[in-house]
C-alpha cells in the first residue's frame, strides 16, 4: 500500500515538474542588462537578419519575440509590428501601417483594456523584458522621467539606465 502511494506522489510530482518546466507562461529572466533604445536603434531589430533577434516594443517596454520568429520573422505575419513600438496596432488589433505607432491618443476603452489584456497576458507572460525606448523613460527634453515605473525584470536599475 505504502508502495503504490509513494508512486502515486512521484508520478505527480514529476508530471507537474514536467508540466511547469515547460510551461510557456513561466518565463525566466533574462540574463542580459535591459537597456534604452533609440527609435533608430530598436529598427535593426525587425527580423529582416538571419541570426539578428526580433524586438517589438509595447508601451515603451522591448520584448525579444525571437522565438516566435514563425509570427514575426522576416515574411511572416505579424513582422510590420516588430522593429518599433506597436502599442497603437496592438491595441486595435490592426496592421494598418498607420497604427504602428506608440501613439495612444484617441483609443476607446475597449482599446486600451485589450491592450492591457494582450501586454500582460501574452507579451510579458511569453517574452523577456529586453529594454525600455527612449521615449518610455526620458521627457521629450531629454530629462528622466520621474513617472518611470519599470516592469519587474531582475537586474535592471533605472540609476543605470541615465
Amino acid at each position: 500500500m505504502n508502495q503504490k502511494i509513494t508512486v502515486y506522489v512521484y508520478t505527480f510530482i514529476t508530471t507537474i515538474t514536467i508540466c511547469f518546466a515547460n510551461d510557456p507562461r513561466v518565463i525566466k529572466p533574462s540574463s542580459k542588462p535591459v537597456r534604452l533604445f533609440t527609435e533608430e536603434e530598436l529598427k535593426r531589430y525587425d527580423g529582416s537578419e538571419d541570426g539578428q533577434p526580433i524586438y517589438m516594443a509595447i508601451k515603451g517596454v522591448v520584448f525579444d519575440v525571437t522565438t516566435g520568429k514563425e509570427f514575426y520573422g522576416k515574411d511572416a505575419p505579424y513582422n510590420a509590428l516588430v522593429g518599433k513600438d506597436s502599442t497603437r496596432a496592438v491595441a486595435k488589433m490592426s496592421l494598418d501601417p498607420a497604427d504602428l505607432t506608440h501613439d495612444t491618443t484617441g483609443l476607446n476603452e475597449q482599446q486600451l483594456e485589450s491592450l492591457e489584456q494582450v501586454f500582460t497576458n501574452t507579451y510579458k507572460a511569453k517574452y523577456p523584458i529586453v529594454g525600455y525606448t527612449s521615449r518610455r523613460i526620458l521627457n521629450e527634453d531629454g530629462s528622466p522621467n520621474k513617472d518611470f515605473k519599470p516592469e519587474d525584470q531582475q537586474g535592471f536599475s533605472v540609476k543605470d539606465e541615465f
